[in-house]
C-alpha cells in the first residue's frame, strides 16, 4: 500500500532545508532552499546558484519551479522556503512574479524560522501581481489612446 498524505508544512521546510547543502554560494554564502508542492502531491526542491555577476544567478525558488514545469507540472499548492540561517527568509519580488505566473493568490507559502514557520499567501506578499489581464488592459489603453 503506498502512502498518499500529502507533504505537511514541516515536510516541506524538511526538503528546503535538505537541499541548502547543494546551493552554489561563493559570493554570498547564502544559503536559499525551496520545496515546492505540485497539485497530485509531487515534491521538487530547488537551491540558489550565484553566478559572479549576480544577475545571472538562480534563484531556489525558481530552480524549484523550472524543474516541475520541466516534469509536466504547472499545478501547484504551496512552497516552503529555508535558508541556512533559518529567517524566515520570504521568495524575492522576482521570485514571487514567477510564482504568480502559475499561482492564485491563495497560493501558500512557508518560510522556515528555525523552531517555527511562518505562512503567507501569495497574494499578502504580491498584492499587484502583473497578469495577462494587466497586460490586455494595457494594451487596450495604448490602442483606445491610439484612436
Amino acid at each position: 500500500m503506498t502512502d498518499t498524505t500529502p507533504p505537511t508544512d514541516a515536510d516541506l521546510v524538511d526538503a528546503a532545508r535538505e537541499v541548502l547543502a547543494d546551493a552554489y554560494v561563493p559570493y554570498s554564502e547564502y544559503r536559499v532552499g525551496a520545496a515546492l508542492l505540485t497539485g497530485d502531491g509531487t515534491v521538487y526542491t530547488g537551491c540558489n546558484i550565484e553566478n559572479a555577476n549576480y544577475s545571472n544567478s538562480l534563484h531556489a525558488e525558481e530552480v524549484a519551479i523550472a524543474e516541475a514545469v520541466k516534469n509536466g507540472h504547472d499545478d501547484f499548492e504551496r512552497i516552503a522556503v529555508s535558508s541556512g540561517v533559518r529567517d524566515g527568509v520570504t521568495p524575492c519580488g522576482m521570485c514571487r512574479q514567477t510564482l504568480a505566473e502559475f499561482c492564485d493568490d491563495d497560493l501558500v507559502v512557508v518560510c522556515d524560522e528555525g523552531d517555527e514557520r511562518t505562512a503567507y499567501t501569495l497574494g499578502e506578499l504580491l498584492p499587484n501581481t502583473i497578469s495577462l489581464d494587466t497586460l490586455d488592459a494595457a494594451e487596450r489603453t495604448t490602442r483606445d489612446d491610439a484612436d
